[in-house]
């Protein structure tokens, strides 16, 4: 592990609805403003003068992308890192109270501490797309849902539930026509479509989560990308004793989405479906069998990606 400080000076936002809790660390200060235009005003009006090396954000189910994007708009580097490595830190520090500037507080002293990576935050378009995308598996959800109840409904209520399965299925169609044509006439999303769709496996929701929801892919190396996902399976030794590595974490809606394709492609193409009966016929489990193509095919697709080349069973060899 890199022991070197980036960071000498880190400014903690505590993100709530209405409030944003600030910490700036070494000095200690804390203030809090309203989370509107005004007080984002205010804010970036102080970080502009004081320039802190590192703004340090959780991850709050997208409360906080207001705020980055107006911070890393004003040259502002900023780290949104997860909640559960945050609090797992305060506790670590021995700060076992919780509110939201001593949230703030540890959310500074994290960015100092750890000095965690800073990534580019997505565009306005590319949030938009995002926010598309989600609604778009909530409308999924909502159809499953109407679905189930129409087996057990009675006619009267069962002809109201088909009307509005009706009106889901128009919407979804609706949203996967926006999004594919939002993402075709983009040259650089449209680029790496080409690329991604000539794999056997690789459908149209998965291209749409991996081009909206990993914009990374094709610029990290393969161990990297796989951990970014949360397909690399984590070590659980101590001692003598070897547990069973598993994988968790990462960006759950991408993983969901290639585990699907994974299990798709170790039927219908024909290099994948090899490494996975090989798995198979060495004893894997069948779940363990299909995350290892995943990652094998998630490994493959980003040096696709990477060297814009065309799909070819040599690239699920391990390359950097």
């Amino acid at each position: 592990m890199d022991t070197q400080a980036l960071y000498q000076s880190a400014l903690g936002i505590d993100v709530c609805a209405e409030r944003l809790d600030l910490c700036w660390l070494p000095s200690h200060r804390v203030e809090s403003v309203e989370y509107n235009e005004a007080g984002i005003h205010r804010l970036l009006e102080t970080v502009r003068s004081e320039r802190p090396d590192l703004a340090v954000l959780e991850a709050t189910g997208g409360l906080q992308r207001r705020i980055a994007a107006k911070l890393a708009a004003a040259g502002q580097a900023v780290a949104v890192v997860n909640p559960r490595q945050v609090r797992d830190f305060a506790k670590a520090s021995g700060q076992l109270a919780k509110t939201d500037r001593l949230d703030a507080e540890v959310l500074a002293l994290f960015g100092l501490r750890m000095q965690p990576q800073v990534r580019v935050l997505p565009s306005e378009q590319a949030l938009l797309l995002s926010d598309r995308l989600a609604r778009r598996g909530q409308l999924i959800e909502m159809r499953a849902g109407e679905k189930n109840r129409l087996h057990r409904a009675n006619p009267a209520v069962a002809k109201n539930i088909n009307k509005h399965i009706a009106w889901l299925d128009r919407e979804i169609a609706q949203l996967d026509d926006d999004l594919d044509g939002t993402l075709r006439k983009s040259p650089v999303w449209a680029e790496k479509a080409a690329l991604l769709e000539g794999v056997k496996g690789v459908g149209p929701q998965t291209l749409r989560q991996l081009l909206i929801e990993l914009p990374e892919l094709g610029t990290l190396k393969r161990k990297a990308i796989a951990k970014l996902v949360g397909v690399a399976p984590l070590n659980a030794d101590s001692g003598k004793h070897r547990g069973t590595r598993r994988i968790w974490g990462g960006r759950q809606n991408v993983r969901n989405q290639l585990y699907m394709t994974a299990f798709i492609a170790s039927r219908w193409n024909p290099p994948l479906k090899a490494f996975y009966d090989r798995l198979r016929a060495a004893g894997k489990p069948h779940k363990v069998a299909v995350v290892a193509v995943a990652r094998k095919l998630l490994t493959a697709l980003n040096a696709m990606v990477r060297d814009g080349a065309v799909w070819d069973p040599s690239l699920l060899e391990n390359r950097g």
